[in-house]
């Protein structure tokens, strides 16, 4: 009979206990970690925008989407996730149904995210290229139709493989209920691969478009000077100022009405939108880089895991390190909580709405700010 000394040395490869406790208690800890950042700051960004009247309106409408399917994704997934790393056996304990639910809903939730953000980034095109059409069509309404399209797309997504006998399971190495990706001959993983990769480089394909319309239309181009038409001295045509107009109704003109003011109206605001003036031009772009931030952060978060299901799909006896695999679908989840740090830093309005609703926030840094002024003119 072998004792613990010759089993730990005939069996080099396998971890000690102390070591998978270690690990367990890293991955727990982290999980746990994401888990609170992605409930409280989700719910609270949503919170926000169904508060604030100044943020109802078209982005904030798709934000709030987003904010609630994080927060859905990190209530219904990441607590079993955490049972399954404590439990450590290397099988899913509460039911085949119960996991392949579990795993329809974390690729309802992937897919809902790249299609919203693909939407959102289709969205601050037409905002700053086709500005009135946007003004005029993207009410709230529209939004709540392109949040039902989006969830409807995501839905066939996830639903067939429902259907499809071992598709969804529980993966040990990954310690999650997922899509299992096997061998393109042996599964039609590369299908639902090619979708996802397709949405995410369409996004950044429209953010490229975006970022070369702003760029061609930064230089001012020069006045070009068309001559006004005249027959009785009224100037009127494009190159008209209206001065001969400005004359005929002070008393100073004879003869018909010019050109100029024949149908004439006042126009009032409701009637017609404005262009896109500076300040919207900038509250625009600050818009789009949040979302832009928003949409590189998931790409850059869900690469690895991606190139893991890539190689299993197209080698047959891939061997991906653990170390590896563990850290890219922590990072997949990380993604769920990672969104509303985002808009923190990169939305001023949230900012400003965040310390009117909460101006205890606001006194604590004016107090800093107050201590570290003293502290300065004490020379310390």
């Amino acid at each position: 009979m072998a004792n613990a000394s010759e089993l730990s040395s005939s069996s080099p490869h396998l971890p000690s206990p102390g070591g998978l406790l270690s690990a367990s208690g890293l991955k727990l800890a982290t999980l746990g970690l994401i888990l609170c950042v992605s409930l409280a700051g989700n719910v609270l960004f949503a919170w926000l925008i169904l508060r604030d009247r100044h943020l109802h309106r078209a982005p904030y409408y798709l934000l709030l989407d987003l904010c609630l399917a994080d927060a859905l994704r990190s209530l219904a997934c990441f607590p079993f996730v955490m049972l399954a790393v404590r439990s450590g056996a290397g099988a899913w304990p509460h039911g085949p149904l119960s996991c392949k639910v579990l795993a329809f809903l974390a690729v309802l939730f992937c897919f809902h995210a790249a299609f919203l953000l693909f939407c959102v980034g289709v969205t601050r095109y037409m905002a700053i290229a086709h500005h009135r059409f946007y003004a005029k069509r993207m009410t709230g309404w529209t939004c709540l139709a392109v949040v039902c399209m989006v969830w409807t797309l995501a839905m066939a997504m996830a639903f067939p493989p429902v259907f499809d006998v071992g598709t969804y399971k529980f993966i040990r190495e990954e310690e999650q209920c997922i899509f299992e990706h096997r061998y393109v001959k042996a599964n039609d993983t590369l299908g639902f691969m090619l979708m996802l990769a397709a949405v995410i480089a369409a996004t950044h394909l429209v953010y490229v478009k975006l970022l070369f319309f702003i760029h061609g239309h930064r230089k001012m181009k020069p006045a070009q000077l068309v001559p006004a038409i005249s027959q009785n001295w009224t100037f009127h045509g494009p190159g008209a100022t209206g001065q001969a107009a400005a004359n005929w109704t002070a008393g100073f003109g004879r003869g018909p009405t010019p050109p100029t003011l024949v149908g004439i109206r006042q126009a009032t605001h409701s009637q017609i939108k404005r262009l896109l003036v500076l300040e919207e031009f900038k509250m625009e772009k600050r818009l789009c880089k949040m979302f832009y931030m928003i949409t590189l952060l998931f790409l850059l978060l869900w690469s690895p895991y991606i190139v893991a299901c890539y190689l299993r799909v197209f080698i047959k006896a891939s061997t991906i390190p653990q170390v590896y695999l563990t850290a890219s679908v922590w990072m997949t989840f990380a993604q769920a909580g990672v969104n509303p740090i985002l808009c923190f830093i990169f939305n001023k309005e949230l900012r400003v709405c965040f310390r009117a609703h909460f101006p205890c926030c606001q006194s604590i840094q004016s107090t800093q700010g107050t201590i570290l002024c003293d502290l300065k003119s004490f020379g310390i």
